[in-house]
């Protein structure tokens, strides 16, 4: 079901899969979600290859280096309900400031810490899809969700390096994440129609929704 609202939405894998996967295991968050949402991108941006935005792929992963290191820093320093209910802290307040009117565009400066806070987030909860998402969400549906993939495949790679030379990334980690691609690759084939439909106009109604939910669920999440 994640990666079926990823592939119609471009981003929401850990959304609906990591507070499940944290019910069976938290060690499986987010060492082998990651794992996870480095081959659902390299699907969906091969079918929106040609939406790229490559410029905003770079300008976001320049930020993604730093957010990722400082992430897993944070992660040897606070406790993990209080690094989640940060962050779940910082999307709603994201969510309301764009909702409010106030229009990113998908510039430079504004990608350049999109990606930081994505680094960040991706690292320390495996959510990093609604920064970059909240500045492309006036975008074209298949725009939108193949810049998003084209940058969560590098993105995962960082995070997964820098998680592996603070020692939370290991053979343990491999292993329990390759069991979860045949997931993976049944939602992205089912997601083909429902991006069909998202694409009528409900780009960004999606990308605020998705973002909202996520919030709230790494809010719900720390508090309980």
């Amino acid at each position: 079901m994640g990666s079926l609202l990823q592939g119609a939405v471009g981003f929401g894998l850990s959304l609906i899969a990591a507070p499940l996967i944290t019910l069976i295991d938290p060690t499986l968050v987010p060492g082998p979600l990651l794992l996870a949402a480095l081959v659902l991108p390299m699907l969906t941006a091969r079918r929106d290859r040609s939406w790229v935005d490559l410029r905003g792929v770079r300008w976001a992963l320049v930020g993604r280096v730093p957010g990722s290191v400082l992430g897993a820093a944070m992660l040897t320093g606070l406790s993990p309900r209080a690094m989640t209910l940060a962050v779940g802290i910082v999307v709603l307040a994201g969510v309301a400031m764009t909702a409010s009117g106030v229009r990113l565009r998908p510039r430079g400066p504004t990608l350049l810490v999109a990606g930081v806070l994505s680094g960040f987030m991706g690292t320390t909860a495996a959510i990093g899809g609604p920064p970059l998402a909240l500045v492309y969400q006036h975008a074209e549906g298949p725009r939108l969700r193949g810049t998003l993939a084209g940058y969560f495949v590098i993105a995962a790679l960082i995070s997964i390096a820098v998680l592996a030379l603070a020692g939370r990334f290991g053979r343990h980690d491999l292993l329990a994440g390759l069991a979860l691609l045949p997931g993976v690759v049944l939602g992205y084939l089912g997601s083909h129609r429902v991006a069909r439909w998202v694409d009528r106009g409900f780009t960004r109604h999606a990308v605020l929704l998705v973002s909202t939910l996520a919030a709230l669920a790494l809010v719900v999440r720390a508090l309980v």
